[in-house]
């Protein structure tokens, strides 16, 4: 029997070496048999940009300037204050990293390395950070800063089965788009493909596990699918080999992962992240010539791959790329939060308006005073079931927060997090009031759950407001208006009308950008 070469999975030229006699029994060998994780490496490889439909183009290009707007705002957050001095010292504490002239990292062409037979990337500090104009950083690290601003303030968007996919993709491209010497420079259209490789990615992972599709108990999706897509759409920007694709995917696999415990508190953001900062250096690796298990994707019995995230994993190839491939984003539209919360906040919030309505028009006006039991009916999900949050990240995780503040305030926004606004007597005394119930067919399913928040009154009477599709949700999509104006009011924060309608036309006109890095500079 022949030894085991792994590189024979990955399609590569191998001759065994045998004693002459041997040879004269040597037969043509077959073509390796196609697995998951090569099936995955080809199509990162192979997709073209005319393989992007137009419902494809256009829906990720709403969720660039979301996450472009989430990232900016959430610059002003203190979580992101600690990251970037993190990576300011980090960065100058490595010689040449503080600006001064470094020489771009070689690497040598070789037979199985043909793609890398240019200079590949900068390691000195030219990759943009999200509100801060002038400050730059090395680009993985750069990617690590972006991403904890993206997922800061849980602003980001959600798709289904759940992660946030954007957040883990989108720094990283931009960075290296910066990153990239001028002479190979990608074009708004790779960006855009490269971006959309990332979302398939992740979202065929999840499709892997029934499990994936409810609320996450144990991993934190993004850190996940979310640094395998990170790697995928990198390596697909820095036109990585087949077989480098495979090794990126395997690498980042090494470096995915983060507990759920780690909700609602300054942790978070990181997962996020380090989901673009470690895909993006498993793109790196790969680029570099470090290997990991071809078989990553695939289910071996007693030896876990990416399946030790799933309890439940029944994988898939992904089909080479045609004329007739359809992304999942064509057929799964993605979510966009109109406040800063986890999304689950997002149906009892549109039921609490709904019922204070209700009210206001039974009373006259809101008056608490009137309320003797708020009752939330709610899918069972721990870590949003927070009675009495005492941070803004695990008022951003709770259901009974977000559900009296907009009972209180009639709707809930940025300023609904901060210090003063969360330790208000007033809402503490409605918060007394709440009440959870979990009806069985309200389950812990984005796709499937619902809100109801009902009053029940000293008189006796009993007001509800129900929503089981709030507006934002894939079912319900913000309209173009409603998108601009969540980017143009987060991005005002940090940035002037004439740079925010710079980028709100750049990302519009993508597909004709000459050099995508113009993107990252704007910001």
């Amino acid at each position: 029997m022949q030894p085991y070469d792994p590189r024979d999975v990955l399609g590569r030229s191998c001759t065994l070496q045998l004693p002459l006699p041997f040879n004269k029994f040597m037969v043509a060998r077959s073509a390796p048999e196609e697995t998951v994780t090569s099936s995955f490496a080809s199509f990162i490889h192979a997709v073209r940009p005319e393989h992007l439909s137009k419902t494809v183009r256009q829906r990720s290009k709403r969720m660039i300037l979301d996450s472009i707007g989430v990232g900016l705002v959430g610059s002003t957050t203190h979580v992101f204050d600690i990251a970037l001095r993190y990576c300011r010292d980090s960065c100058l504490a490595v010689e040449g990293c503080s600006g001064i002239t470094q020489s771009l990292l070689h690497s040598r062409s070789s037979p199985e390395f043909p793609s890398l037979s240019q200079e590949l990337y900068s390691s000195v500090a030219v990759s943009s950070v999200y509100g801060k104009p002038g400050v730059k950083l090395s680009p993985t690290l750069a990617a690590f800063t972006n991403g904890v601003a993206t997922h800061s303030m849980d602003f980001d968007d959600t798709w289904h089965p759940a992660t946030h996919p954007s957040g883990a993709v989108l720094p990283a491209l931009l960075a290296a788009s910066q990153m990239l010497p001028p002479s190979t420079k990608p074009n708004g259209m790779d960006f855009l493909l490269a971006f959309n490789v990332g979302l398939e990615v992740q979202g065929r992972l999840m499709h892997f596990s029934t499990e994936a599709h409810d609320i996450p108990k144990r991993f934190h999706p993004p850190s996940v699918v979310g640094t395998m897509g990170s790697a995928a759409a990198t390596a697909k920007l820095l036109s990585l080999s087949t077989a480098q694709c495979a090794h990126a995917l395997g690498i980042a696999a090494s470096l995915a992962g983060a507990p759920m415990a780690n909700a609602a508190t300054q942790a978070k953001p990181l997962h996020i992240g380090n989901a673009t900062r470690l895909g993006f250096e498993a793109a790196l690796l790969a680029a570099r010539g470090m290997e990991a298990n071809p078989l990553i994707l695939d289910d071996i019995p007693g030896c876990s791959g990416f399946s030790a995230f799933y309890s439940v994993y029944q994988p898939k190839p992904l089909s080479t790329p045609s004329d007739r491939h359809e992304f999942l984003l064509e057929k799964q539209d993605i979510a966009f939060k109109r406040f800063p919360a986890h999304l689950g906040m997002h149906w009892v919030v549109d039921a609490a308006l709904s019922v204070r309505n209700l009210f206001i028009n039974y009373a006259g006006s809101f008056s608490p005073s009137l309320i003797r039991t708020i009752v939330l009916k709610i899918p069972v999900s721990k870590y949003i079931n927070r009675p009495f949050p005492s941070s803004e990240h695990q008022a951003r995780h709770s259901f009974q927060f977000n559900a009296c503040t907009a009972l209180l305030d009639g709707e809930v926004g940025l300023s609904s997090f901060t210090e003063s606004s969360i330790h208000r007597q007033e809402v503490r005394e409605l918060l007394d009031k709440v009440v959870v119930e979990h009806p069985e067919d309200n389950v812990a399913n984005f796709d499937k759950m619902y809100g109801e928040v009902a009053l029940l009154l000293h008189s006796g009477d009993v007001l509800t407001g129900k929503c089981d599709t709030f507006y934002g949700h894939w079912r319900k999509p913000l309209s173009k208006e409603s998108l601009l104006k969540k980017f143009r009011s987060n991005a005002s924060h940090v940035l002037p009308e004439e740079k925010i309608e710079t980028i709100i036309t750049m990302v519009d006109n993508l597909e004709n950008l000459s050099d995508s890095s113009q993107l990252a500079c704007s910001l």
